[in-house]
């Protein structure tokens, strides 16, 4: 079965919920688990941007880096409590579409699952925020389970 699964997650409602299933299924197949996060640093790399924020582009990337290590080392902490040893794995890129980290770093680990999380965004507002989940099924080389949730908030 999977001996390598890496689980991506972001700081939204399906957080719990992905790293739940990827935990549940490392466990029951015995797999080695890594929980990814990807900084999105685009928009930091835009000129009007760094007009904007002269001196603090630097302070927000160190900023976004020291939480998402905090978040990264919380939800290992949660893995362990259930049971499966996890390991951490940030990424980030100011060029690289969150999708394309996702699938280089499940690559270099050499993952042999990716589980996310797909928010179902449908028409209009799927189009204008895009979608990860899609770009990896359609990009992708590693298997991928698709962790289905719908946002309380709708």
């Amino acid at each position: 079965m999977y001996k390598r699964i890496m689980v991506a997650v972001d700081e939204s409602f399906m957080t719990s919920q992905v790293l739940g299933d990827a935990v549940a299924l490392a466990k029951a197949t015995g797999a080695r688990l890594a929980i990814c996060h990807a900084i999105d640093e685009t928009i930091l790399s835009h000129r009007e941007v760094a007009m904007m924020l002269p001196n603090s582009v630097g302070k927000t990337e160190a900023r976004l880096r020291m939480g998402a290590q905090g978040f990264l080392e919380r939800l290992a902490g949660e893995a362990r409590a259930g049971g499966v040893d996890a390991e951490i794995r940030l990424v980030e890129s100011e060029e690289k579409h969150v999708s394309d980290m996702l699938i280089a770093a499940a690559a270099d680990w050499q993952a042999d699952l990716l589980v996310v999380g797909t928010h179902g965004r449908r028409g209009i507002e799927r189009f204008f925020v895009g979608s990860v989940a899609e770009r990896l099924v359609r990009k992708g080389q590693t298997s991928l389970l698709l962790v289905r949730g719908d946002d309380p908030d709708e």
